[in-house]
């Protein structure tokens, strides 16, 4: 049974070690809008509530969280805590928890020579998808602070998508 309701993804949020250098990133180099920031955020000494509400040690202070929208529809919560368990690891995809965060771009050669050009870590590709993906070309890089971030491109639609036309399938 499908959760009632749900429309669609409204955030990714993530840890970064320093925010003014993920807002540069952010902004600067992927075109990013700074919304807002909120913080700090910290409980009493004998309060549970980070553990209990957030999943992270219960005297973990979130310094400051960033808001930023990324082109039409994402909007990334870019969290800076302290805490006295915090692993400072960046985890791999093929890590459990390991994650990239993907950007749709109409022009993914244009893209990556301005990721380039700004001096930013891009992994080998770009690789063109085959099977129902194919369509698709994309590639891998990383933020400054080591997290994977994979740019996207199917201008003419992933074949899965062409197959199925209508409000679920892709449209130009």
């Amino acid at each position: 049974m499908p959760m009632p309701g749900l429309r669609r993804m409204d955030h990714v949020g993530f840890t970064v070690p320093d925010l003014d250098e993920a807002q540069d990133f952010l902004v600067d180099v992927l075109g990013c809008e700074y919304l807002y920031s909120l913080g700090p955020f910290r409980r009493e000494e004998d309060d549970d509530w980070m553990l209990t509400h957030l999943n992270v040690h219960p005297r973990a202070e979130m310094v400051e969280n960033r808001w930023f929208r990324c082109g039409d529809q994402a909007v990334f919560e870019v969290f800076h805590y302290a805490a006295p368990d915090q692993r400072e690891g960046v985890p791999r995809n093929s890590d459990i928890g390991g994650h990239h965060v993907a950007l749709y771009v109409e022009d993914l050669d244009a893209a990556i020579d301005h990721l380039r050009a700004s001096g930013v870590h891009v992994l080998a590709g770009p690789t063109a998808s085959t099977g129902p993906a194919e369509g698709n070309r994309w590639i891998y890089f990383l933020s400054p602070w080591g997290m994977q971030f994979e740019l996207v491109s199917y201008p003419e639609g992933k074949r899965w998508d062409r197959e199925r036309p209508g409000p679920s399938g892709w449209s130009a």
